[in-house]
This record gives structure tokens, C-alpha cells and sequence, in this order.
């Protein structure tokens, strides 16, 4: 019996096996042609390096027994007895005790403190203002902050360098202590048991707690820097996987970066969701469960293969009554925590991904889901795309259920993910599962 929808059909298929997908959000285009997607998706490393000893921890700049070469630390989470406690303003003397994640600015701003300076007038609270001055009055904490102000000029000369006004390089690490543009760092560079630089820490390789503690940081963060900065409209939190994605180096991490405007994405679905608040239920997951593309659920979040993007997409939706990430339950939280994690494990470590998380504008007066996607990077954008800006996706949606899925059960018999999820013909695919819309509150 055919389905009535108050959106274009997201998916068509022709009578030679193309299918034609429309994401009814973003109304992006997107077409997946028959046999172009039989081709090996992971990158591996064809001839691996073995880790010197101690190498395993100091890899690189990001790793555990190298705090010194970031900015100084706004937070991190750390292992306790009954699990893991958040510490704020980490002093230069404790930085080198142990940590699960930890919160750093991003010493290249992709958003920087001087565009909220000039353009708003924003500048270091009092109590960012108090932490600076306490972290340079430790010779310590000083030579730490001047180090990290040299690499961002890293392109000067010694000498060049050395003409710049001290009070013109103190006012450079205000960004450490007030910038918009953060990174939750992972503790690990490589697994446990790495003997190689081939056998990376991704998401999917974290356990189900030491995932929730990364996604509660992160939150946690998202949640500052809106308290911190109140010109911010919106913070994007992103994680890329790999260099093919865009990451920088290949150690987990995720990043935040507030901007001074709603996202494409937030307004094009606002006023969306004026004419339909219920677009999300109707579009995404109760379209999904028709389709047979509910990949897993739990009580608090669902998993579904996405429709419409340019790249096989795997997304999370939130099923919570608040929109905020960080006005969600703890129960809430770690549901949406194990089925990311879940969707991450399933993926493996070799394959280039893009997670990236949808939310409700701080502004905006429609109740919109908190959503988490994983996109596949195995594709690279060409003529065809840009001249007709219709997207060659080689996976179908039914096509990424049919690979994750089976991962899935496999992941869930070794251990390795949460047994409260259920997986594809498991699920409930209970229509209106999404409570954001007060209508269904």
C-alpha cells in the first residue's frame, strides 16, 4: 500500500536499478548507480612501521607524554573508582597526570578570538581572566603559554619573532583561555596492544564506558562555550576520521567551533519545521522503518541508514523530549553515546569518516532532535557532481543496512558493544519514537 507524505518521496528507484534519492531536509540529490559500488572501502596501511619503545604514547603532538605542545588545558575527564570525574583549569604542574580526554583550544581557530573581538567586542570574563594570570604568574605555566604563542608564529624568523612586543604576544593567548574553537582529545594514539603505527584508537575501538566519557566532555564543552560566548548562535561539533576526511592527524579527537549564525542546515529546516513540526518522525525515522532502514535502537535513540547525502551516511537520531544535548538524562546521554559508538565500532578503524552533530539553533523557536551522522568518506566529488549538482552516493541506504547490520550482531555476541541494543528486524520501528515535537510529549 503506498505511503502519503507532506515531502517529495526521498526515494525512487528506476526501472534499471538507480536509485534516486532526494534528502528531504537539505534537498540535496543524490543518485546510486548499479555495480559502482564493488570496490574495497578501508585504507590500510600497505607496509606498517613498528612503534619504537615509548613511541606508543608520543606519537605525536596530541599524545598523553607531549600536554607541553598544545595550549593550556581547559578541562579533562579522569578515571575514578566509581567511574570518571570532569576537571576543570588543570594547573602546568598537573598536566602530565593521567587523563581519559581533555579539553584544549585549537591554536589554529578555524572561528578566532580576534573575530569575536572586533566584530562584537567580546573579550576574557573575569573568571578566564583570573585562570590567565594565575597560569603566567608559574614561570611554568609562562614558558608553557610563550612556547605555544612561538608555534603560532611559527612562520617567523628567530629574529622577526623576536621583535614582536611581548604585551602584543601575551594578548595572543587570550584565545587559550577564552577562544570559541576547541578539541577533546583522546587519551590513546594507538590500541593497547599496538605493535605498529597501523593499528590506530578510533571511536569503535573505545569501550562502551570510555565512549560515554568522550561524548560527556564533549558535551560538556558544548555547553561552556555557549555559557562563555553569548554572540554564539550555534556550536558545531565535527569529528573527522582519518586524513581522506579532513583530519589534520590521525589521533581521535573531536572539535567544537561556535559561529555567529545559524547553520545552512538550522535554517533551512526551521522554517521546514513551521509548516510540519513533526518533519523528523515523518521524514527521517518512521520513513526509515517503512523502508526497512532502521539499522538499530535502543530505548533512548535510533539508528537508521540515511537517505540523501552525498556519502553513505549512518544517522543517530536523540528519541529525548529536550533538544540540548546537555539537558538530556544521563540514561539519554549514554543511548545516544552506545549506539554512536555502536555505528563506530561497526564501521572499523580504516575507514575515513565524518561524524557530525545536528542541533537545535541556541536561538531558535521550533523544538528540533539533537542527531549525530557518520559519513563515510570512500568517495571523492567530481565534473559530474559539480556540473550537475546531483551526487553519486555507491552505496544505497539499503546497501550500508546490509554492511552494518551483520557487523553489528557480530559486535554485540564478542561484547565489544552494548547489549541493550537491538539490530535491523529487532527493532521496534514504533512510528512518532521521536519526542521533540511537544505535540507528542
Amino acid at each position: 500500500m503506498p505511503i502519503s507524505h507532506s515531502f517529495p518521496p526521498p526515494l525512487t528507484t528506476m526501472a534499471d536499478g538507480t536509485i534516486k534519492q532526494l534528502n528531504p531536509f537539505s534537498g540535496t540529490e543524490v543518485w546510486t548507480v548499479p555495480g559502482r559500488a564493488d570496490r574495497p572501502l578501508e585504507i590500510k596501511n600497505p607496509t606498517p612501521i613498528p612503534l619504537a619503545e615509548g613511541e606508543r604514547d608520543s606519537y605525536c603532538t596530541f599524545c598523553s607524554q607531549r600536554v607541553l605542545e598544545t595550549p593550556p588545558e581547559k578541562s579533562r575527564i579522569v578515571r575514578t573508582e566509581n567511574g570518571a570525574q570532569i576537571l576543570r583549569g588543570t594547573p602546568v604542574d598537573a598536566l602530565a597526570e593521567p587523563w581519559e580526554f581533555r579539553r584544549i583550544p585549537n591554536l589554529f581557530e578555524i572561528v578566532s578570538f580576534n573575530y569575536w573581538e572586533k566584530n562584537y567586542g567580546y573579550d576574557l570574563s573575569p573568571a578566564m581572566r583570573s585562570r590567565m594570570d594565575a597560569y603566567l604568574s608559574d614561570p611554568a605555566g609562562r614558558s608553557h603559554v610563550m612556547g605555544i604563542v612561538r608555534e603560532r608564529f611559527k612562520n617567523l624568523t628567530n629574529e622577526e619573532y623576536e621583535r614582536i612586543p611581548e604585551t602584543t604576544k601575551l594578548d595572543t593567548a587570550r584565545s587559550f583561555f577564552g577562544g570559541s574553537h576547541d578539541l577533546i582529545l583522546a587519551r590513546r594514539h594507538f590500541v593497547d596492544d599496538a605493535s605498529n603505527n597501523s593499528q590506530l584508537a578510533s571511536s569503535g575501538t573505545l569501550t562502551e564506558k570510555e565512549h560515554e566519557w568522550y561524548m560527556r566532555l564533549t558535551i560538556d564543552a558544548m555547553h561552556d562555550i555557549y555559557q562563555q560566548n553569548r554572540y554564539a548562535k550555534y556550536v558545531q561539533v565535527f569529528q573527522n576520521w582519518l586524513k581522506p576526511s579532513g583530519a589534520s592527524l590521525d589521533h581521535l579527537h573531536k572539535q567544537l567551533v561556535a559561529i555567529d549564525q545559524r547553520s545552512v542546515t538550522g535554517r533551512l529546516e526551521v522554517e521546514k519545521l513551521r509548516q510540519n513540526p513533526n518533519l523528523y518522525n515523518e521524514a527521517a525515522v518512521d520513513y526509515a522503518g517503512y523502508q526497512n532502514l532502521v539499522v538499530a535502537e535502543n530505548k533512548n535513540a535510533v539508528a537508521i541508514a540515511g537517505v540523501g547525502h552525498r556519502y553513505p551516511t549512518l544517522e543517530v537520531w536523540s528519541r529525548s523530549a529536550k533538544c540540548q544535548p546537555w539537558e538530556h538524562s544521563k540514561e539519554e546521554q549514554r543511548d545516544m553515546s552506545d549506539l554512536i559508538h555502536a555505528m563506530h565500532a561497526a564501521t572499523g578503524p580504516y575507514i575515513p569518516c565524518n561524524e557530525e552533530w545536528y542541533c537545535k539553533p541556541i536561538d531558535a523557536d521550533v523544538n528540533m532532535p539533537w542527531r549525530v551522522l557518520l559519513k563515510w568518506r570512500v568517495s571523492t566529488l567530481a565534473g559530474f557532481e559539480g556540473g550537475s549538482k546531483i551526487y553519486v552516493n555507491t552505496i544505497s541506504p539499503w546497501e550500508l543496512r546490509d554492511r552494518v547490520a551483520p557487523r553489528l550482531l557480530e559486535l554485540r555476541a564478542e561484547g565489544k558493544i552494548s547489549r541493550e541494543i537491538s539490530i535491523a528486524s529487532e527493532c521496534s520501528c514504533k512510528v512518532n519514537s521521536l519526542k521533540y515535537n511537544p505535540a507528542l510529549q
